[in-house]
Order: structure tokens, then C-alpha cells, then sequence
């Protein structure tokens, strides 16, 4: 089988554009074909030795619309003029190309990756959500456009998207992938991230895309062979799933015991209202001062919801910031500090509240990644089990900030488990 950089891109443009014009998870690229076909040339001869590939070669990557690419223009999924955004390509899209995959086009993206929903349909059911933001790049993969695509998480905007279409959606610890290159929403939580069918399909692009990245568990309980321990935090935060979502879950958390993992049961946050609340303010203020330029002389152009978020964002004053910056860095010394007491490797929760809801207006309630991402730790989502609209549920497991490494280095066990009870999507 040719499995050239040229036949792989020429038959991703076959499939992009067979399933794209239903789906949309791509962002309009008439000269699509001719740009990435000279790239896979470029790469064939680069690497022509098979020996000496790097470990992305021939990757096929879709990279969210708030990401510069060069060559391609961002337009962050608004109707501001693309040169109002131009800059320099990205440096995580510079890794990818180095590591040997190819860039097949933007995705589409929320607007600004804020609520405002894009085109894109969900690829298991195309009256619903797909999610947000990174709803081209969940799609991309979902559709097996793609096998790999970059996202970006602010709240829940990978962790949901990778549930509600039923694939793997890995945000690492804030900061762990540099975002340079990438047009900020609140630069307090967001993430750069990555969408893939499978935990095996993801983790080399881990490696390829993390700052310091170290082999799983070296020196550490993956490599051990040890199974992590699970927590499942008890609260008002786990209440916010739906009842579906819920059972799904348990039953879930059933199979993963039965298979010898141990889970304990943990109350945790205890002031979970109160981390809803000082997130918004430290979201919010920030998006407003991201968008202090651009709001003033184009917000005309900007759609109803983000320009709603803006403006709360502006009527929010410097002290409620500094006090919420506060909360966050007495929340995230908390949960470490409960993990520790408790012994627990990986949280473990519902993906999301439920299924992908009806309709294309929302994007879904993001409010299952909203404590983690609060806390800048890493996330995994696993598929896990079907609703009863056969829609894909899924599984979050989160790990302590910094514990990235060993997140992927566990995931393969636990998906093993979890892909054993699930139909295929």
C-alpha cells in the first residue's frame, strides 16, 4: 500500500471534500488540494529514507481557526477582516511540520472561541451540536477526515466536543503547549490540545507538541505497572450531569472496578458555586482586554453572544479580577492537597452533562471541565457509552497539574476497559 505523503493528502482531500459539505468542520479552502499537495511532495523528498521518518510523518492534522498557520489566514470564525489578525505561524504548528505531519486546512471554531456557534454539525447525528469551541476539530476527527486535530480549551471546549462526538480529547496542563501563534480568549485557562479516534493515535503528537515532554511514568507508577487510583468527586459538581449522563457513568465506574481499579469516592470542591463564579470573572475580564482593540473599531462585525461576553467582561473592575486570581491559587493547592490525602492519581467524571443536545444554536453546557480547567490541570476524554438516542457519552479522567506524562501513560488501561462496554460510534 503507497503510503506516501502524497497519496495520504490526496486521499484526505477526497474525503474532505465527499463529507465536508454536510458536516463543515473545515473552513473553506478553495486552493486546499494544490497547497497540500506541495507539502506532501516536500515531505517525501525531505524523508525519503522510510528508516529516518520522524514519528508524524504523513499525519494528516486539521488545526482550529485561531491558530496561525502559514499560508492560510486565521479568521477566528468572525467576519473581522483576516489581516486584522495576521501573524506568525504558530510554533506548535511548526513542531507538527518538523515531526513530519501535514497541515490539511483550518477548522472552524466558535466565534473568537468564545459561545458564538460556527457551521459545523455533529458527525453522529447531524441535527446536533457538535460542541464548542473546537467543534471543527471534534468533527474533523469524529468524520475520519482527519486523524489528528488541534484544539484549544478554555473551559470545556475540548473535553466536550471530544464526548459529544465520541472521540479522545486530550487538554494537557495550561501551559504544557506553547500558544504563541494562537488568538487568546482568557490566557489564564487557555490550552492548546489535541483531538484523535484513539489514546495510541494521540500521545506521539503529545510528546511531538509538550514543552519538556518525559517518557510515561519514568521513574514513576506507569512504568511500574501500577493501576492508578480513582477519585470520584462527590458534590454538587458531579449533580450537574443529567441522570443519563450519571448512570452512564456509575455503571462505567462499575466496570472499571470490577476490572481492579480502585476507586474511592471523595466530596469535592465544597464550594463548587463559588469556583463557577470567580472563573467567569477571571474569563471574562480577560476577554474583554484580548478584544480592547479590535471590539472598539470592529464590533459591529462581532455576533450577539460574544459581544454580550465582552461587555460583562468590561464592566468587571481590576480588584474582582485580583480577588478571583486569588481564589484560583488557593482552589488549585486544595485539590492537589485532596488528591494527596486521599491517595488519588486520576479524578474521574462525566465528560460532559449529557449527550450533544438538539439543535445548532448552543454548543452545550461546558460546566464537567469547568473546576479542571479553573485549576489548569490536565483532562483526557474517553468515549464512554451511548445514550439512548445512541449519541456517544464519555468519561473525563483528570490528572494533577503537571502529571501529564503519566494522564496518557494510564489512559491505554482505562480506555481498554472503557471500549470494552461501548458500542461502536
Amino acid at each position: 500500500m503507497d503510503t506516501s505523503c502524497a497519496t495520504v493528502a490526496a486521499r484526505t482531500c477526497d474525503r474532505i471534500e465527499a463529507g465536508d459539505g454536510e458536516i463543515q468542520a473545515f473552513v473553506s479552502e478553495p486552493g486546499r488540494r494544490d497547497r497540500l499537495g506541495r507539502a506532501a511532495r516536500a515531505a517525501d523528498e525531505r524523508w525519503g529514507d522510510v528508516d529516518g521518518r520522524p514519528p508524524l510523518y504523513g499525519v494528516m492534522v486539521g488545526v482550529k481557526d485561531i491558530v496561525h498557520v502559514e499560508g492560510v489566514p486565521t479568521r477566528a470564525g468572525s467576519d473581522v477582516p483576516a489581516e486584522v489578525f495576521a501573524g506568525a505561524e504558530a510554533s506548535l504548528v511548526g513542531r507538527l511540520r518538523e515531526a513530519g505531519a501535514l497541515v490539511a486546512g483550518k477548522t472552524v471554531t466558535a466565534e473568537f472561541a468564545v459561545t458564538a456557534p460556527g457551521p459545523t454539525r455533529n458527525p453522529r447525528q447531524l441535527d446536533h451540536t457538535p460542541g464548542g469551541s473546537s467543534s471543527g476539530s471534534a468533527a474533523a476527527v469524529a468524520a475520519g477526515m482527519v486523524p489528528l486535530a488541534v484544539g484549544t480549551q478554555t473551559i470545556g471546549s475540548m473535553i466536550r466536543p471530544a464526548a459529544y462526538c465520541g472521540v479522545v480529547g486530550f487538554k494537557p496542563t495550561h501551559g504544557r503547549i506553547p500558544s504563541d501563534g494562537v488568538i487568546p480568549n482568557a490566557p489564564t485557562f487557555d490550552t492548546v490540545g489535541l483531538f484523535a479516534p484513539d489514546v495510541a493515535t494521540l500521545a506521539p503528537a503529545a510528546a511531538v507538541l509538550c514543552d519538556g515532554w518525559r517518557p510515561s511514568g519514568e521513574g514513576g507508577a506507569a512504568a511500574a505497572g501500577r493501576r492508578p487510583v480513582l477519585g470520584v468527586p462527590l458534590g454538587p459538581y458531579l449533580d450537574r450531569a443529567d441522570a443519563e449522563a450519571r448512570s452512564s457513568f456509575e455503571e462505567r465506574a462499575g466496570h472499571l472496578a470490577a476490572a481492579g481499579f480502585t476507586i474511592r469516592r471523595v466530596p469535592f470542591p465544597d464550594d463548587f458555586e463559588r469556583v463557577v463564579a470567580e472563573q467567569r470573572v477571571i474569563n471574562r475580564y480577560e476577554l474583554a482586554r484580548t478584544h480592547a482593540v479590535w471590539f472598539p473599531r470592529h464590533g459591529e462585525r462581532y455576533r450577539e453572544q460574544t459581544v454580550e461576553a465582552i461587555r460583562e467582561g468590561q464592566r468587571m473592575s481590576d480588584d474582582a479580577y485580583a480577588a478571583a486570581l486569588r481564589a484560583r491559587a488557593g482552589f488549585r493547592e486544595r485539590l492537589v492537597a485532596a488528591m494527596d490525602r486521599d491517595g488519588i492519581d486520576l479524578w474521574i467524571t462525566p465528560a460532559a452533562t449529557g449527550p450533544a443536545p438538539y439543535g445548532l444554536t448552543s454548543t452545550g453546557d461546558s460546566v464537567m471541565s469547568l473546576p479542571w480547567s479553573y485549576a489548569g490541570t490536565p483532562a483526557l476524554a474517553l468515549p464512554a457509552g451511548r445514550a439512548a438516542n445512541s449519541l456517544p457519552l464519555g468519561v473525563q479522567c483528570v490528572a494533577r497539574p503537571g502529571a501529564d506524562e503519566r494522564l496518557l501513560g494510564w489512559a491505554p488501561d482505562v480506555e481498554s476497559v472503557l471500549v470494552g462496554t461501548t458500542a461502536p460510534v
